[in-house]
């Protein structure tokens, strides 16, 4: 189901009507269900239930956007971006894996072990495990892409690990630049800076993402942050 905002900012909407038109909250919660197509906010609740995150998230993602993908280690985020390619390649869209972290039978495995039910990975996921990965490098292999391709890198800080190749900041930027140029989309995974303290605050946000080198987090339209289980969608 495709929202048109995240359903933290429906509500923040419905609240607003509530006091603006001083009707009750569920009947302004009811209003905006049905402008997202839903009979009620009960009704639209239960369908984003049915759905699992990575189809909630890739039911917002537009053609030429860049998603952050972020958490601490062992917190599902690699898991949610192969379920994110997964879900893309059953909507027909292209699907693409850059990892600096797995070799590609690891990467194969891990997309089947995610398969339930009988069902087989689809065609067409193309898998590189290149030590050459960078801005550079994922373009070249992304221009034959139909619009509305999705490409996951994994991870952002390792782009210029390398230091014969650009900062990690120009990467991001050509990457922004190829996107909008030709529709695909880019969902980067991010680590989190040990500085996070979750007693303080449930999930961490943009000021949490470590940075060795500067990032241009206006390149990103959106931001996914997990821990421990819950998972948010921020517009960037």
């Amino acid at each position: 189901m495709r929202l048109s905002a995240p359903l933290f900012r429906l509500k923040r909407r419905a609240r607003l009507l509530s006091r603006s038109e001083s009707v009750p909250l569920h009947q302004a919660l009811d209003r905006i269900a049905r402008a997202e197509g839903a009979r009620s906010w009960a009704a639209l609740t239960a369908r984003l239930a049915a759905d699992g995150p990575a189809q909630r998230i890739i039911g917002q993602l537009r053609p030429g956007e860049l998603l952050l993908l972020a958490a601490r280690p062992g917190q599902g985020k690699t898991l949610l971006a192969l379920e994110l390619l997964l879900e893309a390649a059953k909507r027909g869209q292209g699907s693409s894996f850059f990892t600096l972290e797995w070799s590609e039978p690891e990467a194969r495995a891990r997309l089947k072990s995610l398969c339930r039910g009988g069902e087989v990975v689809p065609d067409g996921i193309r898998i590189d495990a290149s030590d050459a990965i960078c801005a550079d490098h994922v373009i070249s292999r992304m221009r034959d892409a139909p619009t509305g391709s999705l490409a996951v890198i994994d991870y952002m800080q390792l782009l210029d690990q390398d230091r014969r190749k650009p900062g990690v900041a120009v990467q991001v930027e050509a990457l922004k630049s190829f996107a909008a140029q030709t529709g695909a989309i880019f969902v980067l995974l991010s680590q989190i800076d040990r500085s996070w303290d979750p007693t303080g605050k449930a999930l961490p946000d943009m000021a949490h993402v470590r940075l060795p080198n500067p990032v241009p987090f206006s390149a990103f339209a959106r931001a996914c942050f997990l821990h421990d289980g819950e998972i948010r969608l921020d517009v960037a």
